[in-house]
């Protein structure tokens, strides 16, 4: 497989994880636009549908964009993209987060929830907003070794709705579906992704100077790879 095949495995591989939350987001975007019946199930969202529309909507963009920002060699050859799309997916990451943060705070809690799943919702969606906000800070002043890991991080919470689809499908099929094994599978996804994202920064590869020249105003490119090429 060639270098610039290889690259796209990444984004492939998260705009995957994305599809499952971005398809339930659809059909309860639809369900929202005409006229539905309110259940148990639905009831919270009928009660505010504004911070639903816009979570799901900017949640949606901020995975599948977000995903784009991981190719090498989009950063490399064409920057000048890679810094319009962040000028889209930070804002469009923290309008999710808030959005999750204020439905967390203030809708009625669904029977399959519970106190202790509102704790993590606000847990990570706050840590959420802090690595975004931490992220555009230091790109603001030209850090971008620092902007990259805080920005991974929090895309990997952002992603988390993917992977708790994964963790708690086999789950669900098997009957524990009770709310405390919910809340831990739903915080352990969130923690699984973490962890990936902290490994992922500790591969990439960067200039031993490259914090300086950042700061300095030169463009360092960025790389997955570990320092010995693997």
């Amino acid at each position: 497989m060639t270098n610039r095949r290889r690259e796209w495995l990444i984004p492939a591989g998260l705009v995957l994880l994305s599809l499952v939350p971005m398809l339930a987001g659809s059909i309860r975007l639809t369900e929202l636009a005409g006229d539905p019946e309110v259940t148990p199930d639905n009831a919270r969202f009928v009660a505010m549908p504004l911070p639903v529309v816009v979570h799901i909507v900017s949640a949606s963009v901020f995975c599948l964009l977000g995903a784009f920002q991981f190719h090498p060699g989009l950063r490399r050859r064409r920057p000048r993209w890679h810094r319009l799309a962040g000028r889209v997916v930070a804002p469009a990451g923290v309008a999710a987060a808030l959005s999750g943060l204020w439905m967390a705070s203030f809708a009625e809690l669904p029977a399959t929830d519970g106190p202790l799943l509102e704790v993590f919702r606000l847990l990570f969606g706050t840590a959420m907003v802090a690595f975004l906000v931490l992220g555009v800070v230091a790109i603001l002043r030209r850090d971008v070794v620092t902007h990259s890991a805080w920005m991974t991080r929090g895309y990997a919470i952002g992603q988390g709705a993917g992977t708790q689809a994964l963790i708690l499908g086999p789950f669900l099929a098997i009957g524990m579906t009770g709310v405390t094994v919910r809340a831990l599978l739903m915080a352990l996804a969130w923690t699984v992704n973490l962890a990936i994202a902290e490994w992922v920064i500790r591969r990439r590869s960067w200039p031993a100077d490259g914090r300086r020249e950042l700061r300095a105003g030169v463009s360092v490119p960025l790389s997955l790879s570990s320092p010995d090429g693997t």
